[in-house]
């Protein structure tokens, strides 16, 4: 590292040295093959890293504990707790097959999915896929052709036997990169059909129909949560005509892949797979919650897609231990009766619409 000779420039060069030395030792690509953005902090990562190393350390240890060699294991109190505390990687897709439900489908359907593989293909629907496939993840050294293995073979297989498993939602944009997701962590392409199928078919029902009533319904539903839980920042978008969908589709059709970091978007994920969807506008609030003042000071339409933009990005989202924390306690209580009647009410308004 260079002495500074002066103040400023000094300390300057001071700081650009010491976010060279940490991305050299961080890395440009993450553990999961993705490549870090411009405009990463190292420093901040570094700093974070060394803490939470400590928190994955100790959590491993008690997940050993409680698994006991088992690869079974019910739902209780004590696991909804492990889980909100964090799932190590080396145990992530186990808990995620038996909290989901996967499992036990996987394990009552053998053979299943290599049938679908090896059956008659819809020409529509293969096309499609293919045609998504170099779209999903360019950040990713691992969906690349030219990466050995290339995980993009995998991803096609999965969606074309879901497409013909599930007809009614064949495929639809933001599957593919769920399913790119469930790949990386999974390493297994039964297993990630089968999760992906206890997504669609029970933990987000119909957000990827056609029609995708579900998704707009909560997309209404999280605008009828901030009215009660943030009424400041439900006046602003109301006053700016800015609707909700503009601002959050894709934290809901993608589940905030590509909008907060791969870690966070796994312990999302985790308690996702072990609560249901209530998870997702808990993160959402908790976004909006911690971030209001920022938001409220936005002047136009333009400014306030902008600071949703934002809100997305800096220390608080990094710091995944931290932020799921915060999920259970910024938003306040969120009852699945709430969000049920909100449901109901949001989806007749959204039919009513056509």
């Amino acid at each position: 590292m260079s002495m500074a000779t002066e103040n400023g420039a000094g300390n300057t060069r001071l700081q650009l040295d010491t976010a060279t030395t940490a991305e050299s030792r961080i890395g440009r690509i993450d553990p999961y093959g993705f490549e870090r953005p411009e405009d990463f902090d190292y420093e901040f990562y570094e700093e974070f890293m060394s803490q939470y190393m400590t928190v994955l350390t100790r959590r491993a240890v008690r997940w050993s504990k409680l698994l006991k060699g088992n690869r079974r294991f019910e739902r209780s109190l004590k696991v909804k707790r492990f889980v909100r505390k964090g799932i190590p990687n080396e145990h992530r897709s186990m808990v995620w097959m038996y909290l989901s439900g996967a499992q036990a489908h996987m394990e009552q359907n053998p053979g299943y999915y290599r049938r679908l593989l090896e059956g008659e293909k819809n020409a529509q629907l293969v096309e499609t896929i293919h045609t998504d496939l170099h779209r999903t993840f360019p950040d990713n050294v691992l969906f690349r052709k030219t990466s050995n293995p290339c995980l993009q073979k995998n991803l096609f297989n999965v969606l074309v036997a879901y497409g013909h498993h599930n007809i009614s939602v064949g495929y639809c944009q933001g599957m593919n990169f769920i399913v790119g997701y469930l790949l990386l962590i999974t390493k297994d392409e039964e297993k990630s059909f089968w999760l992906l199928d206890a997504l669609i078919g029970s933990i987000l029902p119909d957000y990827y129909s056609p029609a995708m009533i579900g998704l707009k319904t909560d997309q209404e539903v999280l605008g009828q949560l901030v009215k009660i839980k943030i009424p400041a920042v439900a006046e602003l978008m109301e006053k700016h005509g800015v609707m909700w969908t503009l601002v959050v589709s894709r934290w809901f059709i993608c589940l905030f892949i590509d909008v907060l970091p791969v870690e966070t978007v796994l312990r999302i994920w985790d308690c996702m797979f072990c609560e249901g969807s209530k998870i997702v506008f808990r993160v959402a609030l908790t976004l909006i919650k911690h971030y209001q003042d920022e938001i409220l000071k936005a002047r136009n339409f333009p400014d306030i897609c902008d600071k949703f933009k934002k809100i997305t990005k800096g220390p608080l989202v990094t710091d995944c231990h931290i932020f799921i924390k915060s999920l259970f306690t910024e938003p306040g209580t969120l009852s699945r009766a709430t969000i049920n009647k909100l449901r109901e009410q949001c989806r007749a308004q959204v039919l009513a619409q056509g």
